[in-house]
């Protein structure tokens, strides 16, 4: 029976998701097949399309979970209005997930993903409300670029020593809270 979340089906689709995680390093997403995809993970097409529209999808998808981890990192910070700064957890997460984070990039994500990581308040503080967007920009920007230079290089820094570049760049100033 092909329950929506029994172990063979979520296995499956972790296999579909690893093939196309793996294909995204080296190809472009229009170069991707179906086919392919479920030639190299072992499953039919109709498992594929029991849990994905097409390629596309599964793109979303991913970004999807990747989003939903990170924002579990901080989910005590957000329920407690509280924020310690700390880039440590999410630089260890991307540590850890090179490969989901290396597809983030590729795929665009990060420039159509509004980023919440930027406390508008802190922001104020600092520069005043003139201009605040291009702040917000610059920071998303850098910490970005940042963090794909570290991914490029294979993350061979440690998250502390990444994160001692995040916070030099800022000396003087409290960080951007994540929110």
């Amino acid at each position: 029976m092909n329950v929506k979340n029994n172990k063979r089906r979520r296995a499956s689709v972790k296999r579909i998701e690893e093939i196309f995680l793996e294909f995204l390093q080296t190809k472009d997403l229009n170069e991707i097949s179906v086919s392919e995809i479920c030639k190299a993970a072992g499953v039919n097409r109709s498992t594929f399309y029991s849990n994905f529209i097409d390629i596309f999808d599964l793109a979303d998808k991913i970004k999807e979970h990747l989003e939903e981890d990170v924002s579990s990192l901080y989910n005590i910070d957000a329920v407690n209005d509280f924020s310690d700064n700390e880039f440590l957890k999410l630089l260890y997460h991307i540590k850890d997930n090179q490969l989901f984070y290396k597809t983030y990039f590729k795929l665009g994500y990060d420039s159509k993903h509004k980023i919440n990581i930027y406390d508008i308040d802190l922001a104020e503080h600092y520069f005043g409300s003139k201009h605040i967007e291009y702040h917000i920009e610059f920071f998303k920007n850098g910490f970005n670029a940042i963090i794909k230079m570290w991914l490029d290089k294979g993350c061979k820094e440690s998250p502390e020593e990444i994160d001692e570049v995040i916070k030099s760049e800022y000396r003087g100033r409290v960080l951007p809270k994540f929110i």
